[in-house]
């Protein structure tokens, strides 16, 4: 007798109206809505992280952000420069009118300063004709210079120089006797010289009681005039001329009492708007030019603020889908480590990066408106990668110790020399010297000197340097030890992993099933099992 297949019992399938079917489709519909939910965090969090490239490959995504930071740096970049180059004429034109002032007011100027100071006397009539030489030099100014130069009102408004002497308040001395009485209470004495006084013949004003000095109580003598100046070489770099007000101050120092007087001459110049400014050529076209380049860099700033702000929005969204889910799948909170992963560091720097630019571009508009060997092949990219962050940091302190230090300090005058003595400060060489010349005119600039200085030494002394040998001695013995053990890997890189397992899982058992199902069996014999 043939034999007949084995009847198992059929399942009872629930019918459709019973609530057994109702919560059956219910459950499996939960579950599918489960899976369908994680595999769009897996593909989410897969195309969050990776490269622009990658995502362009992916989904043909283009870059924009990435174009856009390119087209910033190139931008800023030519910002930085022009603004610099501007500068530096800035210095060349306060130092070239420092000497040519020294040269004119100053009797016996050697064109070079003995020490801190200028120039010194050892007579009293030396000490005379230098402050005489002064006035009389002042008196003649547009006859002798030649810059362009003109009077400026001081404090009080008027055009002229002011003349204040120190002296102790009285007392007598004999030092064959090795006799003193003196009161040590400081008088200050001022005289105002305008040019009328100046111009009188006799000058009288030199006979007058002022001037005649008593030098055994004599502190110091200080004459004080402004002098207003037109840079005209801006007009050959196609920029609007600055006007200027110099400060200028001659100080003749006895406080030592040792029969040397030593002078000191100090400019003080201050940028401040042309009244009346009209210049004909492409002078002016070229200004506003450079307004409108400012313009649209400010846009492309804030263009890549709000694409990178938005990404940093749109990753903490997903950050709380991923701690939501795996908190309510495997029962316990993500390590701080993965939801830092969540936080791009470059995004954060960009944002303060636009922020600054936005405000510095305004504030130099405002300006203008005048109107880093395990083996070479393991350990070269990732020194390559430390020397090109490391390489951008330095280049930061480079742009900003010109720009900001460049009318202070003569190693910060252009931006070869600023690069080169931040080089020598990492070979710990000149410390004291960079330290030591900056002028004290401003405790708001000195202070930042200062901290600019103490950063930038402590930044790449104690930490950069150390982290570059670090990558070059610990890269063998870090790679060796991973390509033995593997690397470990975190709750996030396994929850991503598990999505190219299930795709390759699915392309095999999809493979298979395609092969079971073209057999074509009736649906009447689907509980029937044969039996051998």
């Amino acid at each position: 007798m043939a034999r007949q297949p084995y009847r198992f019992p059929q399942a009872r399938i629930p019918e459709r109206g019973s609530g057994v079917f109702r919560l059956t489709v219910r459950n499996a519909m939960a579950h599918r809505d489960s899976e369908m939910k994680e595999e769009c965090l897996r593909e989410d969090l897969k195309f969050y992280f990776m490269s622009p490239c990658e995502k362009y490959r992916a989904r043909r995504q283009i870059p924009w952000k990435l174009g856009l930071q390119i087209l910033k740096i190139v931008m800023v970049t030519t910002q930085l420069v022009r603004f610099g180059l501007s500068n530096q004429l800035v210095v060349a034109f306060k130092e070239d009118n420092t000497v040519a002032f020294k040269h004119l007011f100053l009797k016996g100027y050697s064109g070079t300063d003995e020490d801190d100071y200028s120039c010194s006397v050892y007579t009293q009539e030396d000490a005379y004709e230098s402050i005489f030489f002064a006035i009389n030099q002042y008196h003649q100014l547009k006859d002798i210079t030649l810059g362009t130069l003109g009077y400026g009102e001081n404090e009080d408004n008027r055009i002229g120089l002011k003349v204040c002497k120190q002296h102790y308040k009285k007392g007598t001395m004999f030092p064959s006797n090795e006799t003193l009485n003196i009161d040590n209470d400081v008088e200050l004495d001022c005289v105002q010289l305008d040019l009328q006084d100046l111009s009188k013949k006799p000058p009288d004003w030199k006979n007058s009681s002022f001037f005649r000095l008593e030098f055994y109580r004599l502190l110091q003598v200080e004459i004080s005039f402004h002098l207003k100046g037109i840079d005209l070489q801006t007009i050959h770099s196609r920029e609007l001329p600055d006007c200027y007000v110099f400060q200028n101050t001659i100080i003749f120092d006895n406080k030592a009492h040792s029969g040397k007087i030593k002078i000191y001459f100090d400019s003080d110049a201050k940028i401040e708007e042309c009244k009346d400014l009209n210049i004909f050529g492409s002078t002016q076209k070229n200004a506003q030019y450079v307004l409108v380049f400012d313009a649209f860099v400010i846009v492309i700033c804030l263009a890549s603020l709000i694409l990178c702000t938005r990404s940093i929005v749109l990753a903490l969204r997903l950050r709380k889908r991923f701690l939501n889910f795996f908190l309510e799948k495997y029962k316990r909170p993500v390590c701080d480590t993965d939801q830092w992963e969540f936080i791009n560091g470059w995004y954060v720097l960009v944002i303060i990066s636009d922020l600054m630019t936005i405000i510095g571009s305004i504030l130099k508009m405002e300006i203008k408106a005048k109107v880093l060997i395990l083996t070479m092949q393991a350990s070269l990219p990732k020194v390559l990668r430390f020397c090109a962050c490391a390489g951008m940091i330095y280049l930061g302190y480079t742009f900003c110790g010109w720009i900001v230090l460049g009318p202070y300090h003569d190693k910060f005058e252009n931006l070869n020399t600023v690069a080169e003595c931040l080089f020598s400060l990492v070979n710990g060489d000149d410390m004291f010297a960079t330290f030591a010349q900056i002028q004290q005119k401003s405790i708001l600039v000195w202070l930042f000197s200062r901290l600019y200085l103490y950063s930038f030494i402590s930044l790449f002394i104690y930490m950069i340097l150390s982290l570059f040998i670090a990558l070059i001695t610990d890269s063998y013995d870090t790679i060796k030890k991973f390509q033995q053990n593997g690397f470990p890997e975190t709750d996030l890189q396994e929850f991503l992993k598990e999505c190219s397992s299930k795709e390759e899982y699915q392309k095999e058992s999809s493979a298979f099933l395609s092969c079971i199902c073209c057999r074509r069996r009736k649906r009447s014999d689907d509980h029937l099992i044969p039996i051998s």
